[in-house]
């Protein structure tokens, strides 16, 4: 094993061969991706370092994004609950109405830089796809969003969103017709078109550089948090805990990033599924997943007893994918963080209380987090603090919401 360093950034920690602690991510391509993959390698490594991107970027986080994002306690949630006191990073101020919108313009400013007039990208729950329209919108390039067809129905406002801000939808209805075949659509529409085209992966997932181009664009809100904290509390409290929702991973990671060498309790909350079958969930890590290859990267992923990628089963699209990050499949491997399978029905009615108590619509995939939030908080003493990251708004989720709930909209 490798053990993680300390004022590396995790998305850096990885060795010659694309990989993080020598098993996890690195890049299985065809042979044709090899060099446009070796060409935004250099491109990233070199916009990194160039004052001139690095402002153009950050003016428009400022701007367009409405960064930074808010950072509060949830009073009367840490009063109902009683035990720790509860916080929130509401990333979901942004806009866009989610974190997402992060990754999306920080590859279309690289799309830009590489003289790229199309980005071609994936969504699940609508939110990356909407982030790339926006930020393709904005920076005056073309957007084409694959998305399954179960998505495309179950978040229909985000689907008509995509489409208003001028993108090209391709509804995928092949496979389990969701996030994962999405994926793989918008990637193979890329090793077609790569010399016209730039892929931009909406989670942290995918080949080696695809991973770390996200996982750098969401560092913002750890960065932003750690600053936050120590204006907040005068420095980074000892009895923090962190707890996070997970599916390709991009938010956790995001939140994760600048704190991962604080001393705090890392929590990911994968999707449990319907709490009355154990078999259908979208929790790799959780439940003990075996190494495999699925996009372009090795990671902990679902598979059935041959050894192909399991179909998923969660309320929330945005969680409904069979792997995991690769720096998360490390990270587990590591025992640096921990990872739970909150329900449906915990979320829903975690998303229930949280909006009756304080007035905050959390979409399903952090209305995982607020689960396991509500079920260790009580147990803990008040001198703990837990923050938990907001990531999506739940307008997208209202149909979904509704069904679930027996409520006539």
């Amino acid at each position: 094993m490798i053990k993680i360093k300390k004022g590396i950034p995790l998305y850096d920690q990885f060795d010659k061969n694309g990989f993080w602690g020598k098993v996890f991510g690195s890049s299985f391509i065809p042979e044709t991706l090899f060099q446009p993959l070796e060409d935004l390698t250099k491109t990233f490594e070199k916009l990194r370092k160039n004052k001139k991107f690095l402002k153009e970027r950050d003016e428009m986080y400022a701007k367009f994004i409405g960064r930074p994002t808010p950072f509060f306690k949830l009073n009367n949630l840490s009063k109902y609950l009683g035990g720790a006191q509860i916080y929130a990073k509401h990333e979901a101020m942004a806009n866009s109405q989610s974190h997402k919108l992060n990754n999306a313009l920080l590859h279309c400013l690289i799309a830009k830089y590489m003289n790229k007039k199309i980005v071609v990208g994936d969504t699940g729950a609508g939110m990356a796809g909407s982030g790339l329209a926006m930020a393709a919108a904005a920076t005056g390039l073309k957007a084409i969003i694959f998305q399954g067809e179960k998505d495309y129905l179950r978040q229909a406002p985000n689907s008509m969103r995509m489409r208003l801000l001028g993108a090209e939808i391709h509804v995928v209805k092949s496979g389990s017709r969701q996030l994962v075949d999405a994926v793989s659509e918008s990637i193979r529409y890329f090793v077609a078109n790569c010399d016209k085209v730039h892929l931009a992966v909406g989670s942290s997932v995918g080949p080696n550089i695809y991973t770390r181009i996200c996982a750098y664009a969401q560092s913002v809100i750890s960065k932003e948090l750690k600053k936050q904290i120590k204006e907040e509390f005068g420095k980074i409290p000892k009895n923090l805990t962190l707890v996070a929702a997970v599916g390709g991973g991009s938010s956790s990671l995001g939140f994760w990033m600048h704190m991962i060498d604080t001393g705090a309790k890392l929590i990911g909350c994968e999707a449990g599924g319907p709490a009355k079958y154990k078999n259908k969930h979208a929790a790799p890590l959780t439940y003990g997943s075996k190494l495999g290859i699925l996009h372009g990267a090795a990671q902990y992923v679902m598979q059935d007893k041959n050894f192909q990628i399991a179909e998923t089963d969660s309320v929330s699209a945005g969680l409904d994918y069979p792997g995991c990050s690769a720096i998360h499949s490390w990270l587990k491997q590591q025992k640096a963080a921990t990872y739970v399978a909150p329900s449906d029905e915990s979320a829903l009615e975690a998303f229930k209380l949280c909006s009756r108590l304080e007035g905050i619509q959390a979409s399903l995939e952090p209305s995982h987090a607020l689960a396991h939030v509500c079920k260790i908080a009580p147990k803990m003493k008040k001198t703990d603090k837990i923050i938990t990251l907001i990531c999506g708004n739940a307008m997208k989720d209202f149909g979904i919401i509704a069904e679930k709930l027996g409520v006539k909209i």
